[in-house]
């Protein structure tokens, strides 16, 4: 749509994937992830995410049982990227309040 608003031609090499693009797994594995709650801490930020209700979750969802190891690496990585996140945000805002 901004391309033909731009009147610029399409390159799909730099169009972002849809969600219509990935697996089902993928899709359902990241609404598990998001349904898990996260542990934060003032002084520390986001540690990850609470598993308490991670088998209630993942049997409610309808995954099968070969497939966890997939949605256990794929929430551990997602769960590492915004833990880094969080502790660049944590450490800017630290950077920003040492210079005043």
């Amino acid at each position: 749509m901004m391309c033909e608003q731009t009147n610029q031609e399409i390159d799909w090499e730099k169009c972002p994937p849809e969600w219509e693009d990935f697996p089902n797994i993928i899709i359902e594995s990241m609404n598990l992830y998001n349904s898990l709650g996260n542990k934060v801490y003032p002084d520390v930020g986001f540690t990850g995410k609470d598993y308490t209700n991670f088998e209630f979750l993942y049997n409610f969802q309808g995954f099968h049982e070969h497939q966890k190891e997939f949605v256990f690496e794929l929430l551990f990585e997602l769960e590492s990227r915004d833990i880094e996140r969080s502790q660049r945000r944590l450490k800017a805002e630290y950077d920003r309040i040492k210079k005043k």
